[in-house]
């Protein structure tokens, strides 16, 4: 039997999101510029940070041994979906107003035809009908097929969007519609798993949850085995709602690095789960130690945003140390716990873009000061790195650093910032605050951090189609250089013979040694 229905996408607040970044694997690097501008000495006066940790989030942080090489267990028994549905009355004169906002979607015999049956029938309104379908608490970002399907040729018709994922839009600013037809409801879901994978980089555990949820959502509708929830319960504006994510997933598998090394390292790390109320985000901190730590002594911080994929330069990093090439420092790559992945651009935008506020309030005045009760830091030689996204960020934290009591780090590496990102919606990504980076010299008369610019000089074909006649990545980074030093900052500039991510394991080595000399 035929099925056809009008899906309309639910806008899902994440729709600007796109990748800024790739996967990042080791490269050889180049040098091919390096400019560098010394003002002055920075003092070496102790500095003591407060925790402002709430009452919750101390009772809720962790401090253990390594757990990313251990085995998950892996379920064979297929997770049970729960369903739940709500109703609501649809009576002749919200059907005709309900038809009235779909005009743009149909053509004028449709319309005309739907109207004269709504208005001629009898006997048929009010009625209740589904309004909103929810898998495990959340709303499918995918159509539903209804009680009536019977598993055969299925059409899907819904928004068309370009290469981008952009909706595509008439002249008149209506959105085209085309359809998609599958022969059967398996070849429908395999559809999914592969949308699923492709525009939002699920896994393919994510992908086949997916699947499994319109497959439990169809079936418990023809055996209306789901909960009725009162009228009234779902808010389709609330964020909460929406989620294509699986919440028991666990993503140690997709951290980037080598286990042989991690696991000759392992004696010397620490891992840490903290919570942060204020973003609702339980948070991951792999601590690695020098060799013969000692409490008596002091030991800047290396802190790496995006542990997911830099955590896998710390053995190197830490052999650095052990052979004398650099003196001693303390190694924190900072990412999600495993329940949440740090590979996936959504949660990379939403935390180091988007929320990059919070991101800074958490590292500012909770983590860091927790680290400092744990291990004796010397916080005004510490280091925030932040790359591509986490450019932006390390970018944002710097030059508000002055807003904070607290004053966890003195230096800051910004590699090859998405600084084009922030065009995309200048009011919301507060574009003006990052052009005059937020306003931090009219407050102030001299930056007192000093500053690593970096990126790759082959990098800028990377996000070509993301520019719209922005400047790119390495203008943003060059203009970024260029202001720093009007303001007599200490500043160096670097660019390596690399395209976007791959210079980066040789950048971290290279200011380790640099900036962490053996004494």
């Amino acid at each position: 039997m035929k099925k056809q229905s009008i899906l309309i996408t639910i806008l899902i607040s994440t729709m600007l999101i796109t990748s800024c970044g790739k996967d990042q694997k080791k490269s050889a690097t180049t040098e091919t510029e390096s400019i560098t501008a010394t003002t002055s000495d920075k003092t070496n006066d102790t500095i003591h940070l407060i925790n402002k940790m709430t009452d919750t989030e101390k009772a809720r942080v962790d401090m253990h041994d390594l757990t990313l090489l251990d085995q998950t267990p892996k379920s064979t028994k297929k997770k049970e979906h729960t369903v739940s549905v709500e109703f609501e009355t649809r009576t002749k004169e919200s059907a005709l107003q309900e038809l009235k906002e779909s005009r743009e979607y149909m053509t004028d015999k449709e319309y005309k035809q739907s109207y004269k049956n709504i208005k001629n029938s009898k006997g048929i309104y009010p009625y209740e009908y589904i309004k909103y379908i929810l898998v495990d608490g959340k709303i499918p970002y995918y159509q539903i097929p209804d009680e009536h399907y019977d598993g055969g040729e299925y059409t899907l018709t819904m928004a068309k969007t370009d290469e981008n994922g952009e909706t595509v839009f008439e002249k008149n600013g209506k959105a085209v519609f085309e359809e998609k037809k599958f022969k059967n409801f398996d070849e429908y879901l395999e559809y999914i798993k592969s949308d699923l994978k492709e525009k939002f980089s699920c896994t393919d555990a994510e992908a086949e949850n997916g699947a499994e949820q319109i497959v439990a959502a169809h079936k418990a509708l023809v055996n209306k085995s789901y909960e009725v929830l009162p009228k009234g319960t779902v808010d389709p504006e609330d964020p909460d709602y929406y989620s294509i994510k699986d919440p028991d997933a666990d993503y140690r598998d997709q951290w980037e690095y080598d286990k042989e090394s991690v696991e000759k390292i392992r004696d010397s790390i620490r891992e840490i789960s903290i919570y942060d109320e204020e973003m609702d985000v339980e948070f991951q901190a792999e601590v690695t130690l020098p060799a013969d730590y000692d409490n008596n002594k002091t030991y800047p911080v290396i802190l790496l945003t995006d542990g997911v994929y830099r955590f896998g330069n710390c053995p190197e990093m830490k052999a650095a140390m052990d052979n004398g090439e650099s003196s001693d420092v303390i190694l924190v790559a900072l990412s999600y716990s495993y329940k949440l992945n740090g590979r996936d651009e959504e949660n990379r935008f939403n935390h180091l873009i988007l929320k990059r506020k919070e991101l800074d309030d958490f590292i500012t005045d909770n983590l860091m000061p927790y680290l400092g009760e744990n291990f004796n830091i010397d916080y005004t030689n510490s280091t925030l790195y932040g790359h591509s996204n986490g450019g932006v960020f390390a970018h944002y934290a710097m030059f508000n650093s002055d807003l904070y009591e607290n004053q966890p780090f003195g230096k800051y590496i910004i590699g090859s910032p998405a600084f084009w990102c922030l065009y995309e919606d200048p009011d919301t990504l507060n574009l003006e605050g990052y052009l005059n980076d937020y306003s931090y010299f009219d407050r102030n008369t001299e930056l007192k951090k000093s500053v690593f610019l970096c990126g790759g000089s082959k990098e800028d074909p990377d996000y070509a189609d993301r520019y719209n006649g922005n400047p790119s990545t390495l203008e943003g980074l060059k203009n970024l250089n260029e202001r720093l030093k009007t303001h007599g900052a200490d500043v160096t500039y670097k660019l390596y013979e690399s395209h976007h991510w791959q210079y980066i394991p040789d950048m971290l080595l290279e200011y380790q040694k640099d900036t962490y000399p053996t004494k």
